[in-house]
């Protein structure tokens, strides 16, 4: 304690705490890139986002977001073209788990799309929140 009182040494504690703190609200926050399945209903219903599945088209084909648009990852960045008329609308990007359009998130970035989210735990967080689930 007496440490402490010497020449102001608790400014320099407070000073770590502070910082320290600082490190971790971050981590508090999330991931900014992602969102919820709530968040994506959100999405789509206040400003009319764009779904693109970057699954296969077996698995796409087993279950899907309603209106979502299949371009497995594979090919998105040759396939990015046909996004281009929805440039200014919001992305969600889905896959199984949420892995792969991580990937598929970066090559959009890479091409031009601003607004591109990842809908965390994918196709999977979907189904589990119980949200719509198309067949085709």
């Amino acid at each position: 304690m007496q440490f402490l009182l010497q020449n102001y040494n608790y400014l320099w504690l407070v000073l770590a705490i502070v910082s320290g703190a600082l490190l971790f609200v971050p981590m508090l926050r999330g991931n900014p890139d992602a969102v919820s399945p709530q968040q994506a209903v959100l999405l789509v219903n206040r400003e009319n986002a764009v779904i693109v599945d970057v699954r296969d088209q077996t698995e796409f084909a087993a279950g899907h977001l309603p209106a979502a648009r299949n371009i497995p990852l594979n090919e998105i960045e040759t396939r990015s073209s046909e996004l281009k008329k929805f440039i200014k609308r919001p992305l969600i990007v889905v896959c199984q788990s949420g892995n792969r359009s991580r990937s598929a998130l970066a090559a959009l970035r890479k091409a031009g799309f601003e607004r591109v989210v990842n809908l965390d735990g994918g196709f999977a967080a979907w189904s589990q929140a119980g949200q719509p689930v198309s067949r085709a």
